[in-house]
């Protein structure tokens, strides 16, 4: 199956002109055409790649400037990349500026058939969708009063009407979740969810992460125009706000003293560590079934991942997690303390928690370990180590993530069959239940 949305190596350069510019023709000749030049150039993104599969819904976090709605712009077809490529597969639904298109001196009525008709729908498409259009806008009584008289607000529900019912496969949402009332808004949250649970792709946009870590199936982290990270909700999530959360009293990489894994890889901030640093993991060491240390092991063997901290004040029930992931950042296997209902007592000191899996069944490869505490409610990370500590398992070559335990067996079918009760009943099934 292709998938609904691919960017790759994605740049966008816009030019800055000088502060102080000619407002006129008439300004740049009795200025003599001072200040004229362009003052610089910036990137607004960077480098950015990922991929998105057909019905996945994807956040897009990051501070203002990030990125974020150039990066949405440029998927929907506004404006062109000056590097890299996006493909997209599926009929767009853009709800990136709402109002953009309506025309003040038209009704709403006649608004929605422009913005309609500009959407792809046609004229006859439109006129079938219009009752629910105004319904859903809950402008039965304005629909045929001229845009002008419409508050802001009756004009986003108007415009995000207008979208949702394009019937798209792809639909990109800047920020535009904060239209009408409460109720409204619960109203049209709903409606995603619906799109989402018909298969349709989504870009979101928000700065209200509680809707990250409710609907979204992976966020992607931008700053600076450059993605930072991507992952599970809860994590990405988890490391934004601990970096808003600590920004004026974190101390900087330029200041902090190097940090290296027990294998020699430097620990760098915000490039694989992230976090508060008001709990610090000091190390996580590998062991294998004998409890020698391991950077290496069979597939089916039993590992333990030991995670050893240190804090300098009480911290409350911190959660810690583990994953393992593979070198593309697919995450193959994430367990945490919490959903163990196992809830850690007040931690004032050094110490070591340790994750013992019985038999580890990945396929052959290379593969990391990640490693990361959290605030008892995952409101944000005290430290996270992400792609430092690498596990290479030793396997047949095949494709695929998991090796399971599995077993082979060729027999006579028509002698392994038996009439019950008038069905037919393998006697292999039988078998193998005996085994289990």
């Amino acid at each position: 199956m292709n998938d609904a949305i691919v960017v790759e190596n994605l740049g966008k350069r816009f030019r800055r002109l000088h502060t102080d510019r000619p407002g006129s023709f008439k300004e740049a000749v009795l200025r003599g055409f001072r200040n004229l030049r362009l003052q610089e150039e910036f990137w607004a993104l960077r480098d950015v790649s990922f991929r998105v599969p057909p019905g996945k819904m994807v956040g897009i976090i990051g501070q203002n400037g990030a990125g974020k709605s150039t990066l949405l712009r440029l998927i929907g077809g506004v404006g062109q990349p000056n590097e890299g490529e996006i493909s997209v597969n599926g009929r767009i639904g853009a709800l990136l500026d709402l109002t953009t298109g309506f025309h003040p001196d038209l009704t709403g009525r006649e608004n929605v058939f422009v913005s309609g008709v500009i959407c792809g729908l046609t004229r006859r498409e439109v006129s079938e969708r219009m009752d629910e259009i105004i319904a859903f806008a809950e402008l039965e009584k304005s629909i045929d009063n001229p845009i002008r008289t419409y508050s802001t607000g009756m004009q986003m529900r108007l415009g995000f009407s207008v979208a949702i019912h394009t019937d798209p496969e792809i639909l990109l949402i800047d920020e535009v979740l904060a239209v009408g009332d409460m109720a409204f808004q619960q109203k049209c949250l709903a409606r995603i969810q619906e799109f989402k649970a018909r298969g349709c792709t989504i870009l979101l946009i928000s700065h209200d992460l509680s809707q990250a870590k409710q609907f979204c199936d992976e966020v992607i982290w931008l700053r600076a125009g450059q993605m930072v990270a991507r992952g599970t909700p809860e994590v990405i999530v988890g490391e934004y706000v601990a970096e808003l959360a600590s920004e004026t009293r974190r101390r900087t990489p330029a200041s902090m003293p190097e940090v290296h894994t027990p294998d020699g890889t430097e620990l760098r901030v915000n490039e694989n560590r992230f976090g508060s640093m008001e709990m610090e993991i000091t190390a996580v060491r590998l062991f294998d079934a004998n409890g020698l240390p391991t950077r290496e092991i069979l597939s089916g063997q039993p590992l333990s991942v030991a995670i050893e901290f240190k804090t300098s004040r009480p911290i409350q029930h911190p959660i810690f997690s583990v994953s393992i992931s593979c070198e593309s950042g697919f995450i193959c296997f994430d367990a945490n303390t919490a959903e163990q209902n196992l809830k850690l007592p007040i931690i004032d000191q050094c110490g070591r928690i340790v994750l013992h899996f019985e038999r580890l069944d990945l396929a052959g490869g290379k593969y990391f370990v990640d490693a990361g505490v959290y605030e008892k409610d995952w409101a944000y990370g005290y430290d996270y180590h992400w792609h430092a500590y690498p596990l290479e398992i030793r396997a047949p070559k095949s494709q695929g993530v998991l090796r399971p335990p599995q077993l082979w067996e060729l027999s006579d079918l028509a002698k392994d069959m038996e009439t019950v009760d008038g069905s037919l009943r393998p006697k292999l099934l039988e078998q193998l239940g005996a085994k289990l």
